[in-house]
């Protein structure tokens, strides 16, 4: 099965299956907590403002490709949303972690993956990054692969398949160690804001049914 996903739809499905995985009591998402997963500052590169719009076309899009659909449930006035990965591809948690960084953050070095998927799954080291990242490239047709190594620099960077431009990767872009990325403080940064992003999506969505709610007695 041959999937070309745009660039929305690459943010929209890593955003679905981040949240899934780090939190799960906020999961599946309402499309306004879906849009500021897509917009968050942490955890994405690029950095991107999607509105409502672009993110249920791209809904719509990855519902035809049966990779994402809303979630058919009566205890919610607002609709929710979550991806289908698993029932598609049947990955591991480690191979499901990965996938995501990439979709999220782009280019990866084995290195980077695993400061960047301990939320989502635990790699003891780099060889169980580098056993998820061979499942992901074996599989029919290849999720992923090995871009050309940067001169000057140790690591190789992984890339996804998803995309429709991913040949279009520059294999000379800026690379950072992830000793530098990955710190205990920016961790800690980003996990804050994570929270706070959380307390919005709730807030929201409880706006949204409370209006609903008055609705019924207009």
């Amino acid at each position: 099965m041959e999937l070309l996903l745009t660039d929305v739809e690459v943010r929209v499905l890593g955003s679905l299956v981040e949240k899934d995985a780090t939190t799960p009591d906020y999961y599946p998402l309402s499309l306004n907590a879906l849009v500021n997963a897509c917009n968050q500052k942490s955890n994405r590169d690029p950095f991107m403002t999607l509105d409502e719009n672009a993110v249920r076309d791209a809904l719509t899009s990855l519902q035809e490709k049966r990779l994402a659909g809303p979630v058919n449930s009566a205890d919610s006035r607002v609709t929710k949303y979550e991806h289908r990965m698993q029932e598609v591809f049947n990955f591991s948690r480690g191979e499901n972690a990965v996938l995501c960084v990439l979709l999220l953050r782009g280019p990866q070095t084995p290195g980077e993956l695993r400061g960047r998927t301990e939320r989502m799954h635990r790699f003891n080291d780099l060889d169980e990054v580098q056993f998820a990242l061979q499942r992901l490239m074996q599989r029919e047709p290849s999720l992923a692969k090995v871009l050309p190594r940067q001169p000057g620099t140790k690591e190789s960077r992984y890339v996804h398949l998803l995309s429709e431009d991913v040949e279009g990767v520059p294999s000379f872009a800026p690379v950072h160690s992830a000793a530098s990325e990955v710190s205990p403080d920016s961790e800690r940064v980003e996990r804050l804001e994570e929270k706070v992003a959380m307390l919005q999506r709730e807030v929201e969505d409880l706006k949204q049914q409370f209006a609903t709610f008055r609705k019924q007695f207009e």
